[in-house]
């Protein structure tokens, strides 16, 4: 693969002192193929420029909104502007700019959730869909090497037809009301006009369901959910319990939380077939457990040589080295820079570059959130998943 040049890269978001941008940036620059070039940090243009010389970007490519960025990029030579806009803004802050970048020609990087809404999400997917550039969404999780070797042996049958999900996704940090002791994350995340309808489910509850069909392959066809808000005086939900149906006849169970007391962050997968089962939980990322009926359980481990295509393609270091949440999210970075590379240099990437989260799974997750209010309202048991576009 003939690189000509390093991709340069435009952060709208990530000001100072943001958690998610850093780890962004972190993990786009870990292999080397892309730089940062320009940024728009925040909506006060003074904390744009105090992150810009905290990266030690020059002035001028430090700008005070993104519509600002998008302007005077497009006035710079090719070879100068930049390539690629990430944008890690609240959820309220995903369309606008995503639509503005596609449209002066950049590729997008877009944190999750897909949109602030439904409504919006369905916009979004056709302007990605007409676009000619590539679009990624960081559902961080998918690219762990061993959530990797899960998927590779389910898709090869060797656990069998898959029978049963489960999915949990425990979070103790909103166990009580954060948003009013001046912690700007709790207030986005449980401010509705910014973070969405749903809370937890909406934050944290995406990622449980883009796990249960990623590793899976399969879709869902029906869901059953119960809301509740844990912490008197949250306006939305801060856990939850969603029962879900697939196309192929397997049933599930997702569980997410903010308010378990105590927890951290162990999203935590389990997969029965018809001949085996899997397990995996992000407090142990490096292993992968396969249960057999009739034979001892097995520990495979992230950076050994008996693995699969796609956790090899995943992995960074030898065993017993371990990798984490930044290399998950510089793996969907590599992917993502490898087919923008394959694209210009007229080649056709490898399967495995092309395993990456998109637009697909982002209306999928906006869907989600949408039937999960819908069903957590209604008197109906079940509610058809139905994907609109």
């Amino acid at each position: 693969m003939s690189k000509t040049k390093k991709l340069k890269l435009g952060l709208v978001g990530g000001g100072p002192g943001s958690f998610i941008g850093a780890i962004h940036l972190n993990g786009a620059l870990m292999d080397g193929m892309f730089e940062l070039a320009a940024g728009a940090f925040s909506s006060n243009p003074e904390k744009s420029r105090i992150r810009g010389e905290e990266l030690m970007l020059p002035s001028e490519r430090v700008y005070d909104s993104y519509d600002e960025m998008f302007e005077k990029e497009l006035q710079l030579p090719e070879s100068e502007r930049i390539d690629v806009v990430c944008i890690v803004t609240p959820n309220n802050v995903h369309l606008d700019p995503t639509l503005k970048a596609l449209k002066a020609g950049f590729h997008v990087a877009l944190d999750k959730p897909l949109t602030l809404n439904y409504t919006e999400a369905k916009e979004l997917y056709h302007a990605v869909q007409k676009s000619d550039k590539l679009f990624l969404l960081t559902h961080t999780y998918s690219g762990y090497p061993m959530i990797k070797q899960a998927k590779q042996m389910i898709a090869n049958g060797e656990i069998g037809k898959v029978r049963k999900v489960y999915v949990e996704y425990p979070q103790g940090w909103l166990w009580k009301l954060l948003e009013t002791e001046n912690n700007k994350q709790a207030a986005w995340r449980t401010d509705p006009t910014k973070n969405g309808l749903a809370g937890c489910m909406g934050d944290i509850g995406t990622h449980a369901f883009h796990m249960a069909e990623y590793i899976t392959g399969e879709k869902v066809s029906q869901i059953c959910a119960d809301l509740y808000i844990k912490v008197e005086g949250r306006p939305i939900d801060d856990d939850g319990v969603v029962l879900m149906r697939f196309e192929n006849g397997a049933s599930g169970v997702l569980m997410a939380s903010q308010t378990d007391t105590g927890a951290e962050n162990n999203l935590k997968v389990r997969v029965y077939g018809e001949k085996g089962g899997l397990e995996w939980e992000q407090e142990l990322n490096n292993s992968l457990t396969v249960r057999w009926p009739e034979g001892p359980d097995q520990i495979y481990r992230a950076g050994t040589g008996y693995l699969g295509s796609l956790a090899n393609e995943n992995t960074r270091t030898p065993a017993g080295h371990p990798e984490g949440y930044v290399e998950a999210f510089a793996n969907l970075y590599r992917n993502f820079a490898r087919c923008i590379y394959a694209e210009r240099n007229g080649e056709k990437p490898k399967e495995e570059w092309l395993d990456f989260p998109g637009v697909e799974d982002g209306i999928r997750g906006m869907a989600f959130i949408d039937h999960v209010l819908k069903s957590n309202k209604s008197e109906q048991k079940w509610t058809p998943f139905i994907v609109e576009k």
